[in-house]
């Protein structure tokens, strides 16, 4: 992780704690009983993940907007329309239940990634990106992945 300045990789490594939060209380009962008594059962397991994944989701398109911004011409439209692809797939691919809607999760971050490496090659993200990106999407696809599959 080094080269990756400071601010971004504390900040992006705490926007992971929804998705560590939802695994924990979906492997742990005992921790699942307490959340849901005092968050509240939409803050547990893959309901928390779920709701911050879609918000991630569209959060992310917003970043590759952003770096549309850098870009001219054609590659600057396909920028644009590639990045609003995200938010489209948190806002239809999530509903049908926690277990659809993580697998569809875990696509739409897969498949931002895709994306990220896209703008990455195109030179309009920053080049510690990647890096970033890979350790954030590892950890986000195997949070989602104990609903899923344990």
């Amino acid at each position: 992780m080094s080269g990756i300045p400071r601010v971004p990789l504390f900040l992006g490594l705490a926007g992971l704690l929804p998705f560590i939060w939802g695994a924990a209380t979906y492997l742990l009962p005992a921790l699942q009983a307490w959340g849901a008594g005092i968050l509240g059962p939409r803050f547990i397991g893959p309901y928390v993940q779920i709701a911050y994944g879609q918000i991630i989701l569209a959060f992310m398109s917003g970043v590759l907007w952003g770096f549309a911004t850098k870009a001219n011409g054609g590659q600057a439209a396909t920028g644009y329309v590639l990045s609003v692809i995200p938010a489209l797939w948190a806002f239809f691919m999530t509903g049908g239940g926690p277990t659809s809607a993580a697998v569809n999760l875990i696509f739409g971050f897969l498949g931002l990634l895709m994306l990220d490496a896209a703008f990455a090659a195109w030179g309009l993200a920053p080049v510690w990106w990647m890096r970033l990106r890979l350790v954030l999407t590892f950890v986000v696809v195997s949070c989602l992945s104990a609903g899923v599959f344990l």
